[in-house]
């Protein structure tokens, strides 16, 4: 267990300097395509998956922020406590970084009728139309939506808005959760929460084209794995196990 708690940490200081090192990069022009004077050369596009990427993580990472603050307030356990003071840490960085280059690039942070994970390209890498049936103008083009579908192993359930994001109902089960109940619907959220993280980092990872942004990308899926190899010894613990 201790080898697997400073494997986390580690991996949450990486997520951390990668998000430093992102910011001096696109404030700086330090990709190699600005100017130096904070704007890129060539901004992305509004339904880039650089952009899509940086307003669907932002709200997906909202929402860890706001389980992490409820599970401090419902258990003692320190622990859980502290992974939940990690995490919110981390993402609330993180999300902050991915609004900041919405401005840099003069983008808005809503797009409406902007499906989510609109950006995710077909199987070839390339973005144009997500495999929920929606093109990029944000149009259903085949009467589907993200309800059901699977990503990489991550599934968007009904009522929730992205892969592994919980619903309303499942929050309020957690605010009204004490004790290890609270706990290990915590860990099983957010393990469900990292799959999702995860996948979707990993389409940015290969297909947006900011420098700063696809780093930041891989960190996240490397911390956000050893997070969920954590969360897994520490459902273990409790005699419990991942949903799913």
């Amino acid at each position: 267990m201790t080898r697997t708690y400073w494997a986390a940490g580690t991996a949450v200081l990486l997520a951390l300097l990668f998000a430093v090192a992102a910011t001096v990069a696109s404030a700086s022009g330090g990709d190699g395509h600005g100017d130096g004077s904070g704007t890129p050369a060539r901004a992305p596009g509004l339904y880039s998956p650089d952009a899509g990427f940086a307003r669907d993580m932002a709200v997906h990472h909202q929402q860890a922020v706001e389980m992490s603050f409820i599970v401090r307030d419902r258990t003692k356990d320190e622990p859980v406590r502290g992974l939940a003071y990690d995490i919110a840490n981390t993402q609330a960085n993180q999300r902050g970084m991915l609004l900041g280059w919405l401005d840099l690039w003069g983008l808005p942070k809503v797009v409406a009728g902007e499906p989510p994970m609109s950006w995710m390209g077909s199987a070839d890498g390339h973005a144009g139309h997500d495999m929920s049936g929606h093109d990029m103008s944000g149009k259903d083009t085949a009467g589907g939506d993200m309800a059901g579908h699977d990503m990489g192993g991550a599934t968007t359930k009904p009522g929730a808005l992205m892969p592994g994001m919980a619903t309303k109902e499942e929050l309020a089960q957690l605010g009204a959760a004490e004790g290890r109940d609270a706990e290990v619907l915590y860990l099983q959220l957010m393990t469900d929460h990292h799959k999702g993280g995860v996948a979707m980092a990993q389409g940015c990872a290969q297909q947006c084209e900011t420098p700063a942004e696809r780093a930041l990308a891989r960190g996240m899926v490397e911390a956000q794995q050893s997070e969920l190899t954590l969360m897994a010894d520490m459902l273990k613990q409790r005699g419990a196990a991942p949903r799913g």
